[in-house]
């Protein structure tokens, strides 16, 4: 964790470069600082993944509707005033990459963070982690 879920419509990818805006809001994210200067989430565990939705249905059905959604799932513990500034940069990254196409057609974006209060598993097996975990 953290993991950051873009659902799209599958029309998106004829007009934004999915792998670069990924890139881009996998950077953002490892750019993060907390309060005391502190990386905001691990490098070994961040993770942007993308998919088309299979199905959809927009808005009253019309028009050339399309829409990114991201959701962004944290663990617990960080505060309030990180969730904002992770909130305000990722929709930054996306406005970046994608108001050029919001500029043709009509497209919905959004971005939500969750953050993960009640676990009930958390089980995680890496050979991530150690490469960034390595003290110079």
């Amino acid at each position: 964790m953290p993991h950051l879920v873009l659902l799209y419509s599958p029309d998106i990818e004829a007009d934004a470069d999915m792998p670069t805006l990924c890139r881009a809001l996998a950077d953002c994210m490892l750019e993060q600082r907390d309060e005391s200067g502190r990386q905001v989430f691990p490098t070994g565990g961040t993770r942007v993944l993308a998919y088309p939705a299979a199905h959809a249905a927009i808005a009253d059905g019309r028009g050339d509707y399309g829409f990114v959604y991201a959701n962004l799932r944290m663990g617990a513990g960080r505060s309030g005033g990180v969730h904002r500034q992770v909130g305000d940069q990722l929709l930054a990254v996306m406005r970046q990459q994608l108001d050029p196409l919001l500029a043709r057609r009509p497209v919905g974006v959004t971005v939500q963070i969750d953050e993960s209060q009640a676990q009930v598993y958390d089980a995680k097996h890496s050979s991530l982690h150690p490469l960034f975990n390595r003290q110079p």
